[in-house]
């Protein structure tokens, strides 16, 4: 540009003559023109395209009166001829069938309708439209198989079907050699089977190859072009891994996810000189990590989670660690053994970490502080030992620490009140011991905190007030002890509360049971499966060139959990008021006093309040909650009788009360019988009372 402008500015130097009348001329000449006439026929034929159109509820074609071009939204004409030469629905919400009238368009050389709601199958008309260049209907609802007439598009740049689920049947053969200028194929999610056909290997101008998330099959392949981005993810496609020579100074994208590839990741892979994006997981790759497996530092994505992949760690990831642009890593759900490498440490670009469900031996290394651009880190479901390293707070740009199933010991640092940006802590299934730090409250940005089956003590204290964005909290199976802080329910956003397992006494709070979204507000979502152990689903995405999406998911459900512990007195009748609480176990305390009316309780799915003092009548509303499959009132001193419900199946396979799984007033349990539970492990927990107990598997 510099060379450009200086030569421009010579020019202007030199040349003593007015320019000025030249530049308003030419400025006029390329400006776009302010009033273009359709075409009649073109108009005519748009006419019709839109009588054709079933809803359109952004109102988008109600430009369309007059003739003039420019104020019909979606249409490109051509300046001198009026003709119609692009039409770009993107994203307007139509719906409706084409009209053969579309393909009269003759001039047309850009057809995009992507993201609405078009149905039927592909016009077989439009390979009528010779000079199209790109043909986009991604992302609507066609249906069938691609008609053959489309080989005549011998001009056509980019083919992009992308989106559409009954779109498939077997690949043309043609679609590799029908276009010597075709760049961009695009057939992603959609349910095309069988095998790619051998021209596609062949195409000497294809660029850009999407085929996600098909029926595809056969044996990966090597392709003869120089590919920049090949996507084969979720096929059935199965063979080794090819090296993709021909694309080694072009390829940039490079995804085979959730195939049935096996064997071991070739050397050659790292020859791929421009690779940013690198994800083979979900496949069967059963081999150690070639120390001669080094990328370039261009590599931004690497992705090998859920292979069988062993041996330690790769030490050396790129060249020059320290100048690698790589941002996310994912060696997940493997067989790695060993510590975890320092020059891991030294990948300074790194914003997401992910390591869990491995065999990791070691500490934590405390040279992680140095990645500060980290933002999720996990290394849980390893049996890494030793405390926490306090480095860990370098880490300033945290959104997620999730260190759960470890071997580490230690306190909680009062200093990772630092991460002040954190969503989720985990650090369950571990041995941390002492009290929970008040300054724990400078992770003001907490929503999901999780310290189940630690050594944690002491009481539960205000630090948690100031989480308050707080969703999802679990405190069981440690041994705190105190009263329940009449602040417990306090929390705005949360959904699910488990303080089971520990030495709570006093009674339960009754304040404040209002205050929660999720607690009072019923939300059907149709039948759930019974509460299992509660996966948060941490998902992250690289866009752009190095920028790091975050987002995570809950479980669908609505829980307290207060069961065994050392509790008293009455349950409030605010608890049983809550229309939206789908879970309540109180069992395994010394509650007293008559079940609260549950009327309100719509969306109730399992009760448990066995293993307490409770008496009285059990409410005969009880069997008006349609969604309840599990109650158990076991083990208290009820009187009356049981309440009928047709829902409910009363035979020793589903009724267990005492021990010797008698009927009794004063011993209930029920279970709706059409639902299916996993034998054997359910029924276990019901002998317990912990069918759902801790949300443990």
């Amino acid at each position: 540009m510099e060379v450009k402008w200086v030569s421009a500015c010579f020019l202007f130097k030199t040349l003593k003559v007015n320019l000025l009348p030249w530049l308003v001329l030419c400025m006029l000449c390329s400006w776009p023109c302010l009033s273009v006439d359709l075409n009649p026929q073109d108009k005519a034929s748009l006419l019709l395209i839109r009588s054709w159109i079933d809803d359109d509820p952004n109102h988008s074609m109600s430009s369309w009166v007059g003739s003039n071009c420019t104020n019909w939204t979606g249409i490109g004409c051509y300046n001198h001829t009026g003709r119609v030469i692009s039409i770009d629905f993107t994203t307007m919400n139509l719906s409706g069938r084409i009209h053969p009238s579309m393909c009269k368009l003759v001039d047309l050389e850009s057809l995009i309708l992507s993201r609405n709601s078009f149905f039927g199958q592909v016009p077989a008309c439009f390979g009528w439209l010779k000079n199209l260049r790109t043909l986009d209907l991604s992302h609507n609802k066609f249906h069938g198989v691609l008609p053959d007439s489309l080989m005549r598009l011998g001009q056509l740049r980019e083919l992009i079907l992308r989106g559409n689920r009954d779109l498939g049947g077997a690949i043309p053969s043609w679609l590799g050699n029908f276009s010597t200028r075709l760049e961009k194929l695009d057939l992603g999610f959609s349910s095309f089977h069988g095998q790619m056909p051998d021209s596609l290997f062949q195409s000497r101008s294809l660029k850009y190859l999407d085929f996600e998330s098909n029926h595809l099959s056969g044996t990966i392949a090597e392709f003869s072009q120089p590919l920049m981005f090949l996507n084969l993810g979720s096929n059935s496609f199965s063979g080794t891994l090819p090296c993709y020579s021909a694309a080694a100074h072009s390829l940039k994208v490079l995804n085979l996810a959730n195939n049935s590839i096996v064997g071991g990741i070739p050397t050659c892979i790292a020859s791929l000189a421009e690779l940013t994006h690198l994800n083979l997981s979900l496949n069967h790759l059963n081999y150690a990590i070639s120390p001669r497996l080094i990328f370039s530092e261009k590599l931004l994505v690497l992705d090998l989670s859920f292979n069988d992949l062993f041996g330690p760690l790769p030490a050396k990831i790129a060249a020059m660690t320290d100048k690698s642009g790589l941002v996310l890593l994912d060696l997940s759900h493997n067989r790695f053994s060993g510590s975890v490498p320092l020059k891991m440490t030294e990948l300074k670009s790194l914003q997401a970490l992910f390591l869990s469900h491995n065999l990791l031996t070691g500490e934590i290394p405390a040279r992680v502080g140095n990645l500060t651009y980290l933002q999720v880190i996990d290394l849980s479901h390893n049996t890494l030992s030793g405390s926490i390293p306090l480095t860990i707070v370098g880490c300033f740009q945290l959104l997620a620490l999730v260190l759960n199933n470890n071997n580490l010991s230690g306190e909680i640092q009062p200093e990772l009140d630092a991460l002040d940006s954190l969503k989720i802590l985990d650090i369950s299934n571990n041995w941390i011991s002492g009290e929970i730090p008040l300054t724990l409250a400078g992770c003001k940005s907490l929503e999901v905190v999780d310290f189940s089956s630690n050594n944690l003590s002491g009481s539960i204290n205000d630090a948690i007030t100031k989480w308050l964005n707080l969703k999802y909290i679990s405190l069981a199976r440690n041994k705190f002890t105190g009263n329940l802080p009449s602040w417990l329910f306090s929390f705005q956003a949360i959904q699910i509360m488990d303080l089971s397992g520990n030495k709570f006494s006093g009674f339960i709070p009754d304040g404040n049971l209002n205050v929660s979204f999720d607690f009072n507000n019923a939300s059907y979502n149709g039948t759930r499966l019974p509460m299992e152990s509660p996966e948060i689903q941490i998902s992250v995405a690289v866009v752009g060139i190095n920028e790091l999406t975050f987002k995570y998911q809950l479980p669908s459900t609505v829980v307290i959990d207060l069961s065994d512990n050392l509790l008293r007195g009455e349950i409030p009748d605010t608890m049983f008021a809550l229309q939206g609480l789908e879970y309540l176990n109180l069992s395994y305390n010394s509650l007293n006093g008559e079940i609260p009316n549950l009327e309100k309780m719509w969306s109730l799915r399992a009760l448990d309040l066995s293993h307490n003092a409770l008496s009285g009548e059990i409410p005969p509303n009880i069997s008006s909650l349609r969604d309840l499959a599990v109650l158990n009132l076991s083990f208290n001193s009820f009187s009356g009788s049981v309440p009928k419900n047709e829902s409910y199946k009363g035979s020793r396979e589903h009724l267990l009360g005492t021990h010797i799984c008698a009927w009794r007033r004063k011993d209930v349990m029920m279970v709706r019988a059409s639902w299916q539970f996993p034998e054997g492990r359910f029924v276990e927990r019901m002998m317990k009372g912990r069918y759902w107990h801790g949300f443990s598997a």
